[in-house]
């Protein structure tokens, strides 16, 4: 990537990507991992483990901050899984742990564009056993991973309700950076909506990628399973490394 500086006017001008010549669009195979796998939704296979974790009455709130849910009931559940199981955009997948091949939750990538090379992540929803593991933060991996790495996207992004306090400290323990709000961006479930937009890039990714390799490692869990090391700690090692390497 070649900084342009000025164009002929004399005017500044953003980065020149002569070479650009778009991103892929996201594969629909399984993204495979240490503790799960990510499999394309498929209604006859997965609606009734993901209505039985996801539809719990006890975890009704859960659903506040997505366009759709709580859904009361298997049909109704059923009918909205069918209506998205065979979108493009968004792309739904399935978080499977991979030791005993259980559902437990659901992702998406939309605001799919590649020859702009942007894409969202969103439509997430985990189940009680899966938050807060470490399966849920490999499966923000791996998607991460596909989008630079497999389909050379520019920039990856996370959108959701600014009100939503738990999903924006996801983003930032993920290691997207905040960029702002859009203001009445959105009317959903009847309320008026503004979005807090979050943001990777591409050349935000190496470092990022060392990070989650580093957390994701067998050395950083003990017996039980515990983190020894938090992402946020592995993502400050990696920019101390960088910086060190700079410097020198």
């Amino acid at each position: 990537m070649n900084n342009a500086g000025m164009n002929g006017f004399g005017q500044p001008v953003g980065d020149s990507l002569d070479d650009w010549q778009g991103a892929k669009l996201p594969g629909e195979h399984t993204l495979s991992g240490k503790f799960c796998r990510l499999e394309r939704l498929d209604v006859n296979r997965h609606v009734e483990p993901l209505f039985d974790v996801l539809c719990e009455a006890a975890f009704a709130k859960n659903w506040t901050y997505l366009p759709y849910g709580p859904f009361e009931t298997f049909d109704r559940f059923l009918t909205w899984l069918t209506s998205v199981s065979s979108d493009k955009d968004p792309l739904f997948f399935v978080v499977v742990n991979t030791q005993d091949s259980s559902a437990l939750g659901l992702v998406s990538f939309l605001a799919i564009q590649p020859q702009r090379g942007s894409i969202e992540v969103g439509h997430v929803h985990y189940s009680s056993q899966l938050q807060r593991t470490a399966i849920a933060t490999e499966a923000m991996f791996l998607m991460m991973q596909h989008v630079f790495d497999g389909c050379g996207y520019r920039r990856y992004e996370w959108k959701c309700d600014n009100h939503n306090e738990k999903s924006k400290k996801a983003a930032l323990r993920l290691g997207f950076q905040f960029e702002g709000v859009f203001r009445q961006h959105l009317v959903y479930k009847g309320r008026s909506r503004d979005t807090a937009w979050f943001s990777v890039l591409d050349n935000e990714w190496p470092s990022l990628q060392q990070a989650y390799v580093a957390w994701l490692s067998a050395s950083n869990f003990d017996a039980q399973g515990r983190q020894k090391k938090s992402l946020v700690d592995c993502m400050d090692e990696v920019k101390g490394r960088d910086r060190a390497s700079f410097e020198m």
